[in-house]
């Protein structure tokens, strides 16, 4: 690949990650003000944040997660949020056990109470594990948010808050909910630690 054509295809990625965002950010922005308050009404009702997805979307939860326990900008109180899936031995003992589509229910049950709140992520909004931790949620009494993207699978309907990134390219879906993690992160902090440097 010459210069030019390796010049114009890196620009081009980042012009389909920039157009997805910008679309998303149109269709989204009603949801992402609902999911923020949510978010911040668990916290302040003392719930905690369940967060789960597989691959790429594991990595984007345990980030999420990470930057809610530790911090965003502001040096606060911790933020109870847990990344389902990452541990490895149980992980691997719901998987021998009961099957890789259990290991995130499996953890619902285990750690989710009501007044809770739950978000998947799945790019194709059809991952078996991730949708029956969801119903297993609901069946809990948990509220929850799904991160999905193309036309939002099953998760879709079976969410409280659905975010769909119009998108069928799982990197531009990711790139697009680590944007939107990060968004709510920020603004959850804003408001919750407002008065606090």
């Amino acid at each position: 690949m010459d210069s030019h054509t390796l010049s114009s295809r890196l620009e081009a990625v980042f012009r389909d990650s920039i157009r997805t965002k910008e679309e998303f950010l149109r269709t989204s922005l009603p949801l992402m003000e609902k999911a923020t308050r949510l978010i911040v009404e668990t916290f302040e009702r003392g719930g905690k944040l369940l967060i789960f997805g597989n691959g790429g979307s594991s990595s984007d939860a345990a980030h999420i997660a990470g930057e809610l326990v530790s911090r965003f900008y502001k040096n606060r109180t911790a933020l109870p949020a847990i990344a389902l899936g990452t541990g490895m031995p149980t992980l691997t003992s719901i998987g021998n056990d009961y099957g890789y589509e259990f290991i995130f229910a499996r953890e619902m049950e285990a750690y989710g109470r009501p007044g809770d709140l739950a978000i998947g992520l799945s790019t194709s909004g059809n991952s078996k594990n991730v949708l029956l931790a969801l119903e297993k949620a609901r069946d809990i009494g948990i509220r929850t948010i799904g991160f999905g993207g193309g036309s939002g699978g099953k998760m879709k309907d079976l969410v409280e808050i659905p975010f769909i990134v119009p998108s069928p390219l799982t990197p531009r879906i990711q790139e697009t909910h680590i944007t939107l993690g990060h968004a709510l992160c920020e603004m959850v902090e804003e408001i919750l630690f407002s008065s606090k440097a």
